[in-house]
């Protein structure tokens, strides 16, 4: 009779086991979805102010001189999430004159879930290469991205330094929905960390 019940019993929680209420199992598959570490997450969810129309103010003290920049007011920038890459990456373009110049950008800034960092590059129409940027791994989100790279200088920085590597950074602060910066610095061999551009975004409205 006791050999009898407690197979019953076994039975009665291994079908529990299997099956669940369906609040539990809801509950489950609800905590399952939200642990994928493929899946976009909060880190992502940081970024979603930089969505957008914006009005960039641009300040490039590589085109200037005497420490005095050139300064754009005539950039217009469309941000959005990417929807054919499941809304993991943001595109950013920007049009407009810089220093008299036809002026043009295409960004694209993630989060590598597998790295625990954001990635930034850009392609434009003044620099001859990909600026290709990769931040630290991060335990948290936060409102100041710092996010770190090297390139090939093509002479920008003056003859002495073409074709040397050069550090930089791109610091991008989200001050409020409708006001982020970016902030570019280069570090030349031998030379303290200098700010090289600056683009303050204000979002247009409708």
């Amino acid at each position: 009779m006791l050999k009898k019940l407690s197979l019953s019993v076994v039975s009665a929680v291994a079908v529990l086991a299997l099956t669940g209420t369906p609040a539990t199992a809801t509950a489950a598959r609800t905590r399952s979805a939200s642990a994928d570490p493929l899946e976009p997450g909060p880190f992502h969810r940081r970024l979603d102010p930089l969505v957008g129309t914006w009005k960039a103010t641009k300040y490039n003290y590589l085109l200037g001189g005497d420490g005095k920049p050139v300064v754009s007011r005539d950039i217009t920038v469309k941000t959005r999430w990417i929807a054919k890459t499941g809304g993991r990456f943001l595109e950013e373009e920007a049009e407009g004159v810089l220093g008299g110049h036809p002026y043009y950008r295409l960004g694209i800034l993630g989060f590598s879930t597998i790295d625990r960092r954001y990635e930034w590059t850009t392609f434009d129409s003044v620099t001859p290469t990909a600026m290709t940027y990769r931040g630290p791994a991060l335990a948290k989100a936060g409102n100041v991205l710092s996010l770190p790279g090297t390139f090939t200088d093509p002479g920008v920085l003056g003859p002495e330094y073409a074709g040397k590597t050069i550090p930089m950074r791109t610091v991008i602060t989200i001050r409020s929905d409708d006001r982020h910066t970016f902030d570019l610095y280069f570090t030349p061999p031998g030379r303290p960390e200098r700010l090289v551009d600056r683009v303050v975004y204000t979002r247009k409205t409708t």
